[in-house]
């Protein structure tokens, strides 16, 4: 990676003192790689960070448009910033992300106090929207979703210092009918192997242990940049990365887990037995509606396949219950899918009707019935990751500490292999008396009970901890994450 000028731009001061910037992020993982690269770009030209709203001359609202409650929670997001910038410090007031590019202008009529607009595809040049509004221009800066990214950029990390989401493409090719994010993130764009390697390194440099791999569809990576599946050559070159323990993958899609992919989270020590594997249902004709090309035989198949090759793999998959056309047939289906898949974890999403989709023009649903069908697939599964990790019980696995836990003196928190951070729960485990253990050391521990969806354990003996080198200078920004999709 590239480092970026440190020059400060014009408009970095304020009466002789730098200016403060402020950033409340909405959304997925893709989404807070999106805040803290505007955060590096910033910092890096001059401004200073600040994780109090009301100390902020500037807000940055990183939107997110995926369903409508995360609209109508970045549209409350905005309007609290406005707020700051009619009573407060706050001088302009930047909205970014995904609602940009299809509701950007109607945003800008309806709530004055907007400054600036920054599409998906344009943070990039964050630093000089900030000085034009600064100057007193009202700025819009809204590229179609598909250009290119330049992936150049530095990154502040707004998780704690020892896990990292690393973004290996934007956009996404699929046409799923319930799904508008190709309309906000455009088509798919793999990310040049070297470059994401280069900032693998540079993570690695500043403390981090885990990286959680993401875009829209990892499996599609390579596709377009080197017309062949690159997944798995990505993995084995990123875990030859110095300082980096554990790999995590996300978003795979079902049709695209090849042997090599496999072979690698079998054989590669530092790639997790973890798979994130939406597959959003089990009914085949619900399937054809929602325009996924999987059918429910072949993802249970696939399931099998994983097990029978990577016996202790943690399996993750995603649900839409309600989806317009779905009978209580199709519904109990589902249920059944669920049965004989025995995911270790599962989110189940009442279906979202979206504007511009497929299906968001066909015969709804009404709520009440996609909520409750939500409920009952979430009981089913809680039976289900309830058993999957009574089964843990015994194993001694490898923890990576977080902090301490409100148990008591002498309990730390932290996650397995098969916990991703922030929807898998954790390990609570209690270590040795006067043990000093700080977050981002790694311990192993051996599970000795089940609490709701966490582990119990207790940290081996004699205790062995593989700490930190480094730790990394974190800036937390003003942000709140939701976990849609």
């Amino acid at each position: 990676m590239t480092d970026r000028p440190t020059t400060a731009l014009p408009g970095a001061q304020i009466a002789g003192r730098p200016v403060k910037v402020g950033f409340i992020s909405l959304g997925c993982a893709k989404n807070l790689v999106d805040t803290e690269s505007m955060i590096g770009l910033l910092r890096n030209t001059g401004y200073q960070i600040t994780n109090r709203a009301e100390e902020a001359d500037v807000l940055v609202v990183n939107t997110c448009g995926f369903i409508d409650a995360a609209k109508q929670e970045s549209v409350d997001a905005i309007l609290e910033a406005a707020q700051h910038k009619t009573r407060g410090r706050c001088q302009a007031l930047v909205v970014a992300g995904c609602m940009v590019p299809r509701y950007g202008e109607e945003l800008a009529r309806e709530i004055p106090e907007i400054d600036a607009l920054v599409g998906t595809a344009d943070y990039p040049r964050i630093g000089e929207v900030v000085a034009g509004i600064l100057a007193g221009q009202r700025v819009q800066q809204i590229s179609d979703p598909d250009s290119i990214t330049d992936w150049n950029f530095e990154r502040v990390l707004a998780t704690p210092g020892y896990t990292a989401y690393i973004k290996i493409a934007e956009g996404c090719d699929c046409a799923c009918a319930f799904c508008s994010i190709p309309l906000m993130r455009g088509r798919h764009r793999s990310r040049p192997i070297e470059s994401i390697v280069d900032e693998a390194r540079r993570l690695a440099g500043m403390g981090v242990r885990e990286l959680v791999v993401i875009s829209q569809d990892t499996t599609y990576y390579g596709l377009d940049l080197y017309r062949k599946p690159m997944l798995a050559r990505l993995l084995r070159e990123l875990a030859q990365v110095d300082g980096i323990r554990w790999i995590r993958i996300h978003y795979s899609y079902p049709t695209r887990i090849t042997d090599e992919l496999i072979e690698v989270i079998a054989t590669e020590p530092k790639v997790l037995n973890y798979l994130d594997l939406p597959l959003q249902h089990g009914s085949n004709r619900v399937l054809r509606i929602m325009n996924r090309p999987a059918n429910a035989e072949g993802c249970l198949r696939l399931v099998q396949k994983l097990r029978e090759r990577v016996p202790d793999i943690c399996l993750r998959s995603t649900f839409i219950a309600g989806h317009p056309g779905e009978t209580e047939e199709d519904f109990e289906l589902l249920l059944d899918f669920l049965r004989a898949c025995e995911f270790d974890h599962v989110g189940v999403f009442a279906y979202s009707q979206e504007e511009g989709t497929k299906a968001g023009q066909m015969e709804q649903l009404p709520e009440e019935v996609r909520l409750a069908r939500r409920d009952r697939a979430m009981e089913v599964q809680q039976e289900i990751a309830r058993r999957r990790n009574q089964m843990q019980v015994g194993r001694e696995l490898e923890v990576l500490v977080e902090g301490r836990s409100p148990r008591g003196r002498g309990w730390f928190v932290g996650r397995c292999y098969r916990q991703s951070p922030g929807i898998d729960g954790v390990v609570l485990f209690r270590a040795p008396a006067g043990a000093e253990l700080k977050p981002g050391d790694m311990v192993q521990v051996r599970i000795t009970g089940v609490q709701d969806y966490d582990l119990l354990g207790e940290a081996t003996e004699p205790l062995t901890v593989d700490g930190i080198a480094q730790e990394q200078d974190l800036i937390l920004p003003v942000f709140h994450l939701t976990r849609h999709q």
